[in-house]
């Protein structure tokens, strides 16, 4: 009973175009396991109970395109075959469910495992969101916070790109009236829907009022938006929404579709290169092909809603994507397709894009598809430039096109503020006056446009040319003054109350960072659904040495237990909800690390580039000394190379198009 790719009736029927994956890796024991078990629905006959069976957690999230998400539940039992604690001492509750009466969450003794959630409810709700409380018992996603955010229904089949957190009115169902607020703020029609408001009160939803609506009246009810029960509606298909005004824009589910889980074995030359390619399909959906396959293939339909849990296992431990001809015909699927590939994070090579393709994608992102991959080597340097490509092509793919992130800007009206991503508080603390100014030069820099700077002298004044930068820097800024004899804990504690940003995030001075830093952590935090994010130190420059080594800290783009401290981002509301930093000398960052544990929050390492951790022969509170890191090591290089920190990447154009460099408030100093 699951829902092949090709099965998505937001698109046009008509359509027959396929594409297939050849090439992949050989799947793995979990993989394997994962196509076995697959997504099953299974309903005991005459009654609204059933179970939920899938391979993976990724799996069950396919169920949202599912022909039975709309279906009325009473009783469900969920499934997950293979499954692993997102952190040790994981207890992970049941999402809300308004009906809710009985719950059971059955976790293997082991980390990993099957795992099972029985709930059962007082009145019939959708399977959708049934799963949708399910999944917070296994996976902890919590999306990212917002001051202000419209109310999502999507009228019809659900598209592709909508996150699982917005509300949904299933296929044939009237669009809900209410009369103390309005209903919903952004509508999602599929094509040829009427317009509610130009239909009347015989239309799925009466008075619903959106741009571009016509017929006889329509004026005068748009005279009284206020009143009416949806405000902005807008029409998509598959992958695609199309503004009233304005190029449509490709959109995809960065909780669905992203680079978590991917293989640090994607970087090596040994790596699988995979082949795209496109083709016609018979009446049946059947594509029509005479070339030769090699190794295992994946396909689907342009038609569908995208890559699939089974495909994007399999690519987590592919190098590179080639495709040689990229077809004209159905742009806006293809441009859907192509984008979601590339926030897997494998390498996409797509040399000639038509221009109707072409103009659907994140300016950065064409360029970086069309540009030939970093050529496979056993040096490393060979593997950082390739991890580097995909660090840069995933973010241009996230940030560009993640529904999480543009949807709002079509709900916002005149509202520039709700039009940007989430603010962000960069804290810097030190009592190092030589080193304010280079780390103010590194927190200035950051791509990120919504970010302000709290600066925390403890104990020093600040020096003129920290004083120089910050006038010139065209952020808001504030400087607070700390007593030296606080400690280091309540000097953050003291820098963190005046942070203003929906997010915080700690920069330390004597640490570098990439220009693109606090953009990799928003984004993973919009993906991960974590409580904190952050990078591993796996990079470390030795001072005295004047190298870079890398070693092994951690896994990267997956759930874990630490964060490098000089990296940690998370919103300021959790950060104050487990009591902030402890007001200790040290050991500040394991402090909070350890109160977030105590609460069930989940920790998630995104991609280490952008941040390189400083040794120097002295003034380390914990210093095992330079042999602990040269034994550890495994590359090598000297001084600091570009693509560890990443500094070759333009700001994207996209999101940050209209206000990179641009304040949330107007740019001033304040000091206390």
């Amino acid at each position: 009973m699951t829902r092949g790719a090709g099965t998505d009736a937001t698109s046009p029927a008509s359509t027959s175009l396929t594409w297939r994956l050849t090439g992949l890796a050989r799947p793995g024991p979990v993989e394997r396991l994962d196509r076995a078990v697959g997504l099953r629905v299974l309903w005991l006959p005459g009654t609204a109970r059933v179970w939920v069976l899938a391979g993976t957690v990724d799996r069950l999230r396919d169920l949202a395109h599912h022909p039975d998400a709309d279906r009325p539940v009473r009783a469900a039992t969920v499934v997950v075959a293979w499954w692993r604690y997102p952190r040790p001492g994981w207890s992970g509750a049941v999402g809300t469910l308004r009906k809710l009466r009985r719950q059971r969450v059955g976790l293997p003794r082991l980390r990993r495992g099957s795992a099972t959630v029985r709930l059962g409810l007082t009145a019939p709700a959708p399977l959708r969101d049934v799963v949708r409380a399910a999944l917070r018992a296994l996976d902890g996603d919590h999306p990212m916070p917002a001051p202000a955010s419209p109310a999502v229904t999507a009228e019809g089949n659900i598209p592709a790109y909508l996150p699982a957190t917005a509300a949904v009115v299933g296929t044939g169902g009237r669009l809900p009236v209410r009369d103390d607020i309005r209903a919903h703020d952004l509508l999602l029609a599929g094509p040829g829907a009427a317009d509610p408001v130009a239909a009347g009160p015989g239309a799925a939803g009466p008075g619903a009022a959106g741009p571009g609506a016509a017929g006889p009246g329509a004026a005068d009810r748009r005279d009284e938006a206020a009143d009416a029960p949806y405000g902005t509606r807008l029409v998509g298909t598959g992958h695609v929404l199309h503004p009233t005004a304005g190029a449509p824009v490709v959109l995809i589910d960065a909780g669905r579709v992203n680079p978590r889980g991917r293989h640090m074995s994607a970087y090596r030359p040994e790596a699988a290169e995979v082949t795209l390619e496109f083709a016609r399909g018979d009446r049946a959906g059947r594509a029509r092909r005479t070339t030769a396959t090699t190794g295992p293939t994946r396909h689907g339909s342009l038609t569908g809603p995208g890559l699939d849990a089974t495909t994007l296992a399999a690519l987590r431990r592919v190098r590179a994507v080639h495709c040689r001809l990229v077809p004209g015909e159905h742009p806006a699927q293809t441009a859907g397709l192509l984008v979601q590939l590339a926030a897997t994070g494998v390498l996409l090579h797509a040399p000639v894009l038509p221009p109707a393709v072409r103009d659907l994608l994140d300016p950065q992102l064409r360029d970086l598809i069309a540009a030939p991959p970093p050529q496979p080597d056993l040096v490393a340097t060979a593997a950082l430039a390739t991890e580097a490509r995909s660090v840069r092509q995933r973010r241009a793919a996230l940030r560009g096109h993640a529904a999480g992130l543009r949807l709002p800007e079509f709900a916002a009206g005149d509202v520039a503020a709700l039009r940007r991503p989430p603010s962000v508080s960069a804290m810097l603390v030190t009592r190092r006056p030589e080193s304010v100014a280079t780390a103010l030069a590194a927190i200035t820099a950051q791509t990120y446009p919504e970010m302000e700077i709290i600066l925390g002298l403890h104990g020093i004044d600040l020096p003129e040319p920290a004083r120089l930068a910050l006038s010139e820097c065209g952020r808001p800024f504030e400087v607070v003054h700390l007593p030296g004899s606080a400690d280091f804990g309540a000097a953050l504690g003291a820098a963190t109350r005046r942070a203003r940003g929906t997010l915080v995030t700690k920069f330390d001075d004597d640490d570098s960072y990439g220009p693109e830093h606090v953009w990799d952590l928003v984004l993973a935090r919009h993906y991960s659904g974590a409580t904190l994010v952050g990078k591993g130190a796996e990079f470390v420059y030795l001072e005295n040495q004047q190298v870079t080594l890398r070693r092994r800290s951690g896994v990267a783009e997956a759930y874990g237990d630490l964060v490098a401290g000089g990296t940690m981002l998370l919103a300021k509301g959790d950060l104050e909800a487990v009591g902030g930093w402890r007001p200790v000398p040290r050991s500040v960052d394991l402090g909070l690390i350890e109160r977030l544990r105590s609460e069930g929050a989940t920790i998630y390492r995104t991609h280490p580039l952008g941040y390189v951790y400083h040794r120097r022969p002295t003034g380390h509170t914990w210093d095992p000394g330079e042999k602990y890191f040269v034994d550890s090591a495994y590359a090598r290089w000297p001084g600091v190379p570009a693509d560890a920190l990443d500094d070759l990447t333009p700001p994207s154009t996209a999101v940050a198009s209209d206000a990179a460099g641009a304040a949330t408030r107007p740019t001033g100093h304040r000091s206390s």
